[in-house]
């Protein structure tokens, strides 16, 4: 399973226990306690407090609210089908109020899918809405099995990519908006948004030399697992060439302010390392 997806159940985590979360994701802390991964556990037992150590844990809830609302929006649209792209540990399919009759695909690797399942069974969390897993690598046409399973092209699509274009070359970042594109009927509406689209990794070392306290991932090194966005064109661009409407496009600091809340300093230094961008588009 991918630690990257269990790092961001983490933060999810982390962010439930502060006093007034942006947003409750009260199954991330199963993921921890069922992978007993010696460091998020320790945290965990032993939650931040401080703006600094807090950081990450709360930004990750600022993405969490922005694709919370974005799916509650769309389906008061009258859309029934829900496509989560990279679903990770994402737990959407049971936390949200879903309209009768939704459907929520999840597509992902074989072994994220199969150990959320297997966490979220244990405990006997109850669905709020139909949940399709669809095993795929993204790499691939994982259109094939998204269809297998169910999947409905002239019906109008939500779809999300939380988190996901950084890992993303170019090349496989237009493959990805054009599959999309193919198979979204009109009215269908798409959410994009990352905390960073570029990550400096000696940027951030040097921020955290400053705010002492403010790691949060651990040892991964997410520079070396993502790739910067100077050759890629910008998803509102692609989106607004293939006849999406887009919306005006967000960043962290702007979500923060949207929900009532005034962003720490930490928090815009952290944006102006990683420029966080928030779209929404409609077919």
């Amino acid at each position: 399973m991918g630690y990257t997806a269990l790092l961001v159940a983490g933060w999810r985590a982390v962010h439930a226990t502060s006093p007034d979360p942006l947003v409750r994701d009260d199954y991330a802390k199963l993921f921890i306690t069922a992978s007993a991964d010696p460091y998020l556990t320790g945290v965990l037992a032993n939650p931040p407090t401080s703006q600094t150590a807090t950081a990450f844990p709360r930004l990750y809830g600022v993405q969490t609210r922005f694709f919370d609302e974005f799916f509650v929006a769309a389906t008061a649209t009258g859309i029934r089908q829900a496509v989560i792209v990279a679903a990770g540990l994402d737990s959407r399919a049971y936390r949200l109020d879903w309209p009768s009759g939704t459907k929520v695909f999840e597509v992902d690797q074989p072994k994220v899918l199969e150990f959320k399942s297997r966490v979220l069974a244990g405990q006997a969390a109850e669905l709020a809405a139909q949940r399709i897993e669809v095993a795929a690598d993204l790499r691939e046409d994982w259109s094939i099995p998204l269809r297998a399973a169910g999947f409905d092209p002239d019906q109008p699509t939500a779809w999300s990519l939380e988190g996901l274009l950084p890992y993303l070359t170019g090349q496989a970042q237009d493959a990805l908006f054009t599959r999309i594109d193919e198979l979204s009927a009109p009215a269908s509406r798409i959410a994009i948004g990352a905390l960073g689209s570029c990550l400096d990794q000696d940027r951030l070392a040097a921020l955290e030399a400053t705010y002492p306290g403010l790691n949060m991932s651990g040892d991964v090194d997410f520079a070396s697992l993502t790739y910067g966005d100077e050759a890629k064109t910008k998803p509102a661009q692609w989106l607004a060439e293939h006849g999406w409407t887009v919306d005006p496009v967000r960043n962290t600091l702007q979500l923060q302010a949207g929900y009532g809340r005034t962003p720490p300093e930490v928090d815009a230094q952290i944006d102006a390392i990683m420029h966080s961008e928030y779209v929404t588009a409609t077919r």
